[in-house]
């Protein structure tokens, strides 16, 4: 049966011709290490958060009088309702870490140099929309803890003069969280943003593809390379074919992925979830502590750390800026960045400030 169904689909589209020129006749350099993965892991995690999406819309109402109770009936009344929720919650956190190491593998390897430029531009604007996903699926629950984070959150922008109010206004659709800004902060989860990361994927992967894979900046093929004049696709001294080689070191970093994903479920179900998650929210009631979570702890400290907020916002602008714009910035041939001790120990600073931050913000 199964040869009879292969054999239709070569019929018709000509499935091993396919195979042989796009999968086996893509070469990969044979520098390539696990965080060359990175990229596909992460597409496969968005791939699960919209299956399980898809299956929690079922029965989540985006209600103020209904969200939190939809929720707790798919956590404690439907089948495996709590199963589906919390692989995508978990999924969600370990997503946004994977985005995170690949950004920064990227960025050690020297991969950003031309021609990737704007490879990485759409890397950087695919991790601030995964951000943008967690924030507005945050409130969902309508639970104490994302009612309040939230109204944190959406007040930030009023540090601006003139038009901060109205930005926060306009996230809101009011001068409070309501049920407006639930349901803005819904349309934006399942409507606007999915249709927008995709098209973004799209355009990364084109570039890719078209390109071809960059060899770590410090490997003995990157000291063959030819310095980049016009276009051409790249090609390796040594390489091995994308099907199934690499295929299958994909495979086994999603498998990877996936165990993670149900450790976590299995033996520290708390560890994305604190108490105050499972909590109605309420308005009238200010918890003593408002944190964001953990991917937002690190801007949240530093702006406890400088007294004009406005000030403290516009650094974090501006080096979000500098974060996309670094490949155009950085015009240096060296791509080994071993080779490069300042730039090295700027990236290794920067690095250890946003942990140091982060654990800061977390148990301060």
């Amino acid at each position: 049966m199964w040869k009879t169904l292969r054999d239709g689909i070569d019929l018709r589209i000509g499935l091993k011709d396919l195979i042989e020129t796009k999968l086996k006749g893509y070469r990969i350099p044979k520098d390539t290490n696990i965080f060359y993965t990175l990229g596909i892991v992460a597409l496969f995690a968005y791939m699960i958060m919209a299956v399980t999406g898809y299956f929690l819309l079922i029965y989540y109402i985006p209600h103020t009088e209904q969200a939190f109770k939809s929720v707790q009936l798919i956590m404690t009344k439907v089948p495996y309702g709590w199963l589906v929720r919390m692989i995508h919650i978990v999924a969600s956190s370990l997503m946004l870490i994977v985005v995170s190491l690949h950004m920064i593998s990227i960025f050690i390897m020297g991969s950003y140099k031309r021609p990737r430029e704007v490879t990485w531009f759409l890397g950087g604007l695919l991790m601030l929309i995964t951000l943008t996903f967690c924030l507005s699926g945050y409130l969902l629950p309508w639970s104490q803890r994302s009612y309040w984070a939230t109204t944190v959150t959406t007040s930030i922008p009023t540090a601006f003069p003139v038009i901060g109010d109205y930005i926060t206004r306009l996230l809101r659709g009011g001068e409070h969280v309501t049920g407006v800004t639930l349901s803005r902060f819904f349309a934006l989860h399942v409507a606007f943003l999915p249709p927008i990361f995709l098209g973004i994927v799209g355009l990364h992967i084109f570039f890719i593809w078209r390109i071809g894979l960059s060899t770590p900046g410090f490997s003995k093929s990157a000291q063959h390379e030819q310095p980049w004049t016009g276009y051409r696709r790249t090609t390796y001294p040594e390489s091995y074919p994308f099907y199934p080689n690499f295929v299958l070191k994909e495979a086994l970093m999603i498998t990877i992925f996936f165990a993670l994903t149900f450790f976590i479920i299995s033996f520290m179900p708390n560890f994305f979830m604190p108490e105050a998650a499972n909590t109605p929210a309420n308005p009238f009631k200010t918890p003593v502590h408002v944190k964001p979570e953990w991917y937002f702890l690190a801007p949240y400290q530093l702006l406890r750390l400088i007294p004009n907020k406005l000030f403290g916002i516009t650094i974090q602008i501006l080096l979000i800026i500098l974060f996309l714009l670094w490949p155009f910035i950085d015009r240096s041939e060296e791509r080994n960045i071993l080779k490069r001790p300042l730039l090295l120990v700027l990236f290794l600073v920067l690095l250890g400030l946003w942990v140091v931050l982060t654990i800061w913000g977390r148990y301060s």
